[in-house]
């Protein structure tokens, strides 16, 4: 058996790794011995972002469960587009895998005129990973008197127009969760997008925004070192990881309002069952032990999912692409 080691390596090194899974995938292995080699988990975000911290985490337990090493391969671009393209294209074989989300895989439905794969028909459901919040944050340099989100509501609605908040990009979950915050409080904001949670972040740090939906797992540290204030998460309930932050229902009284999204993994379509059951048991096993759940709820912000399995997974989804839908026809979001 390989000694079992999470290896996190250049663009170049993975395109390389990925390029010879395409190559070899013309000779069929036998599905009952796989894994024999290195599996590689693509993600559509940059270093840094919750999709990549969570493939990091995931990937250094499952090299050990299956014996292989796991290769982490970040394809940015196209809010998620390129990554998914990546593995919707790839060899069924049980070498690549996509660490999917409600955005890539939902919402991105609804938000890009044309896509170059189909969100369901492309791909294998692995497992749900977890329900991912958004946090509403605001800069305390910027604005001092701002201690609720009733306080952000009223300030806006004594300028109207004038506030902005970032995303991470159009179309965006904190996106999508301004535009449901604004529509719910009856506000005027402007939204400014950037290109990735980094750019986003260090716009709200410098004050050139006013306030920013960004993901629990890069909020977190940055609300316990005191660098932004947490006003609520977009979760029903609150999240074990910032236990005195509200919702934003009960902070700014948006009744019904909820605006998370989740993580998935994702094979390409066709993928042999037994490797798709294979891969699903290693991750259910792995995301369901005390530890890794604790690193999820404390330190992500991240809720495990009550149920991780395949049908569970491929039911959240195919509803969610009707929810999310609406929610971008609200939004006005759209990407050519």
């Amino acid at each position: 058996m390989l000694r079992s080691k999470f290896m996190l390596r250049s663009l170049t090194t993975a395109t390389l790794a990925l390029a010879a899974a395409v190559s070899t995938g013309a000779h069929a292995e036998d599905p009952a011995k796989w894994p024999t080699r290195a599996i590689t988990i693509v993600g559509g975000f940059p270093g840094g972002a919750g999709t990549d911290l969570y493939a990091r985490k995931l990937g250094e337990a499952l090299g050990k469960e299956l014996g292989v090493p796991i290769i982490a391969d970040n394809r940015t671009g196209a809010g998620g587009n390129v990554a998914s393209d990546v593995v919707a294209r790839a060899p069924a074989d049980g070498y690549t895998f996509l660490l999917g989300t409600a955005g890539t895989h939902a919402i991105n439905a609804a938000l890009y005129k044309s896509l170059n794969f189909d969100v369901e028909k492309d791909f294998t459901h692995i497992a749900l990973l977890g329900d991912v919040p958004n946090v509403l944050l605001v800069n305390p340099k910027k604005h001092p008197d701002i201690k609720t989100c009733g306080d952000l509501v009223a300030l806006a609605k004594s300028k109207p127009g004038v506030l902005n908040y970032a995303s991470t990009g159009n179309g965006a979950s904190g996106h999508l969760a301004g535009a449901q915050f604004a529509n719910g409080a009856n506000i005027k904001v402007t939204h400014v997008p950037y290109r990735g949670q980094g750019p986003a972040m260090t716009a709200l740090l410098s004050g050139e925004v006013d306030f920013f939906f960004n993901q629990s797992a890069p909020s977190v540290p940055a609300v316990k070192a005191g660098q932004v204030v947490a006003l609520g998460v977009t979760t029903a309930q609150r999240i074990k990881a910032l236990p005195d932050v509200p919702t934003i229902a009960e902070a700014c009284n948006i009744k019904g309002y909820e605006s998370s999204t989740w993580y998935g993994l994702f094979g390409p379509a066709k993928l042999p069952p037994e490797i798709q059951k294979r891969m699903s048991e290693a991750v259910i096993k792995i995301i369901s032990t005390p530890d890794f759940k604790t690193w999820l709820t404390d330190l992500q912000g991240i809720q495990p999912p009550a149920d991780p399995s395949i049908a569970a997974f491929e039911r959240i989804h195919k509803a969610d692409i009707k929810r999310w839908a609406d929610v971008v026809k609200m939004s006005g979001a759209t990407v050519d």
